[in-house]
């Protein structure tokens, strides 16, 4: 039987997943099978005052104000992640290694089994609350691909000078935060952030965008929320992981062989304080562990056009290009989305 079963890269969503589609997706789709679990996480808001995660997705309404910020994103993100990931059918699916984009990489951790899933809650929450200490700022968001997905030429390399000029500038603050493939995040504080918006070149598809709610995250402007995350969450809560974890250095933590405090110094150090290079990470893991299939949990599946293009970026079983990776995904799906009904039926069996 279990010839049969498929390996499994699974990839853990990061921030701005959970959105007006989402609202009401825990209660729905996790309510009665883990309902024990979803307490537990409840109660864990409770003891700090804050609203608990069934008040959140259960609310009337989706409010951009309420629910995208960092202290409600995080942990209603980091609940659907983990409740997915226990519903996927073992039997079907071998999971042969876990990343995570930018804040996925919190529940990555629990899912690999190098913390619990009810301390991976606690640190997902703990980190929502923290992302929000940190110097003035944010991130915009800037394509750098056509329509097929594939890159345009020069555009990338444009941008990184444009940014490397902006951030030697006196009083301006500008770097990479997240390499998302087809899509890259730069951070910084108001003034470079301004700059970049006034002086970037055309990109395709969408104008450069500000990320609602969102911090510098990923540079050095975040060492508030690095030096909090440090005297909050002890070592206690880590292990060595029992699945092999891909990180967002393209590094993977192996079993057996990972030291629990180093991987905890990566987590409160460099994953918040350097880039995190999402598209890197797919790339070693597919080519490190050659997984049959990508399973993407939800929150959504927003991610999904990153991790397509990330696997065109190494032509990924000679996936070149947008129409390539659809032509795939018709006959005999590499990606599965746990956001989309057709899909997560197959995942969940």
């Amino acid at each position: 039987m279990s010839s049969a079963r498929k390996t499994a890269l699974v990839v853990a969503p990061g921030r701005g997943t959970y959105g007006k589609g989402e609202l009401g997706s825990i209660a729905r789709l996790h309510g009665t099978r883990f309902a024990e679990l979803i307490a537990n996480f409840d109660a864990q808001r409770r003891d700090r005052g804050q609203p608990t995660v069934t008040e959140l997705d259960g609310a009337d309404r989706f409010s951009v104000a309420t629910h995208m910020r960092g202290d409600v994103a995080a942990p209603l993100i980091y609940t659907a992640t983990a409740l997915d990931w226990l519903s996927i059918d073992r039997g079907k699916y071998d999971v042969v290694a876990v990343a995570g984009n930018s804040m996925g990489w919190y529940s990555a951790l629990a899912l690999g089994g190098a913390v619990s899933i009810a301390d991976g809650f606690r640190i997902s929450n703990a980190m929502g609350l923290n992302s929000q200490t940190h110097g003035p700022g944010g991130q915009i968001l800037l394509q750098v691909v056509d329509e097929d997905w594939r890159p345009v030429p020069g555009l990338r390399d444009a941008l990184f000078a444009l940014v490397d000029a902006i951030a030697a500038r006196p009083a301006h603050a500008l770097a990479l935060s997240i390499d998302l493939a087809g899509m890259l995040v730069f951070a910084g504080d108001e003034a470079g952030l301004a700059a970049l918006l006034a002086e970037a070149p055309p990109t395709p598809g969408r104008d450069p965008l500000r990320l609602a709610g969102h911090g510098p995250f990923h540079t050095p402007l975040m060492f508030g929320s690095a030096d909090k995350a440090r005297a909050e969450l002890p070592p206690v809560l880590f292990s060595a992981p029992s699945i092999p974890l891909v990180d967002g250095r393209g590094h993977v933590w192996h079993r057996f062989s990972s030291d629990p405090a180093a991987v905890r110094d990566y987590t409160f150090g460099h994953q918040i304080l350097a880039p995190y290079d999402f598209a890197l990470s797919v790339q070693v893991a597919v080519k490190e562990f050659a997984p049959d299939v990508i399973i993407l949990p939800g929150p959504g599946d927003t991610l999904g056009g990153a991790i397509a293009q990330s696997l065109i970026g190494i032509t990924w079983q000679g996936i070149r290009g947008k129409g390539d990776f659809m032509a795939r995904q018709a006959a005999d799906p590499i990606l599965l989305s746990m956001g989309r009904t057709e899909q997560r039926a197959l995942v969940t069996g």
